[in-house]
């Protein structure tokens, strides 16, 4: 490789403004420009669009609202279809999707239009985060400690589906996928979300099904989670096997970029590390640019995707999301 390779993630309003102030229309226009390498997903057809029992869910029975935050909007949960059950029986009981309804027919064909020029993610698995979706994040967590065989049915029942889904997509794709995203955050601000052992009881042994699943196809695995997620970079790294780190919030307690460096730059690829928090909402061009030179030094020896940590929000300069990329092309990599 003769330079670094760079990646960009950002919510819907920094991203089309983005576009405007570049004077691009188009997504294609906008990598090309900035030299952002940035993936391509496929995906099978679904033809199922709600849930059985509520027109106004989506597949799983959850129902969103769009909250205004001033700047931009999220889409939050409005309704947990499983929040006031009390049985595994009424768990299993529930319409789950299932992948039958999952059309691959049209993989091929993404894949094909795609041609070489990106590298293609197929497949997603986020199970816990849907699982707060479902049952509702204060009742998700209790039930960890309190409703252990609820837990497991319902996060069984989440896997079912995705093992199913990747495994159509992989097959559909004829060894053209380059990496599947696995996830979970792990991690808050100032430590971990879940402890270790409830890590391991509920969340490692699925993604790490999920991880040889894809594996069995040469398939690498980016895992993706926030926060100070450190207690658990054994786990992912030598159970699930886990290649692609993402998003490296350096500034969370553990996650300092010289102790990653030392202990795990052999073992995963880094991906983001420029503070979309701090540094690219509220510093200068030149704090930019200095973010990106220490990254670049820090993870000298190991590998390194450049990119903010995490989506970039509305609130970050233009001139400094710009320098960032700017930056990356001067960096002589490796």
């Amino acid at each position: 490789m003769d330079r670094l390779p760079t990646d960009y993630w950002a919510t819907a309003e920094f991203h089309n403004r983005f576009k405007a102030d570049l004077g691009v229309t188009d997504d294609e226009a906008l990598w090309r420009k900035l030299g952002i390498d940035r993936p391509a997903g496929i995906s099978p057809r679904n033809l199922v669009s709600h849930h059985p029992d509520d027109a106004s869910a989506d597949m799983w029975g959850v129902r969103y609202a769009s909250i205004d935050y001033g700047t931009g909007q999220y889409h939050e949960v409005s309704h947990s279809p499983l929040a006031a059950m009390t049985t595994v029986e009424e768990i299993n009981s529930y319409k789950w999707p299932t992948a039958d309804s999952l059309d691959f027919s049209g993989i091929p064909e993404q894949v094909r239009a795609l041609g070489n020029y990106r590298p293609i993610q197929g497949g997603y698995y986020e199970p816990f985060l849907l699982y707060c979706s479902l049952r509702g994040m204060e009742q998700a967590y209790e039930d960890l400690l309190l409703n252990p065989e609820i837990a497991h049915a319902i996060l069984q029942h989440i896997f079912d589906y995705h093992y199913a889904a990747l495994r159509g997509t992989l097959e559909a794709a004829g060894g053209k996928i380059d990496f599947t995203y696995i996830a979970e955050d792990l991690g808050s601000q100032t430590g971990p979300l879940i402890g270790l052992g409830t890590y391991r009881t509920f969340l490692m042994p699925l993604q790490k099904r999920m991880a040889d699943l894809a594996r069995q196809h040469g398939v690498h695995i980016f895992y993706h989670t926030d926060g100070a997620a450190h207690i658990f970079l054994p786990d992912l790294t030598g159970v699930v096997g886990i290649q692609v780190l993402n998003p490296i919030q350096w500034r969370c307690p553990g996650m300092e970029r010289e102790g990653l460096a030392a202990n795990y730059g052999k073992k995963v690829i880094f991906h983001g590390a420029i503070d979309n928090q701090h540094t690219l909402p509220f510093g200068t061009p030149e704090d930019v640019r200095q973010e990106v030179r220490d990254c670049a030094r820090l993870f000298k020896g190991c590998r390194w995707i450049c990119g903010p940590c995490h989506n970039i929000q509305a609130v970050s300069p233009t001139a400094n999301v710009v320098a960032m990329y700017e930056e990356a092309s001067l960096v002589s990599w490796p």
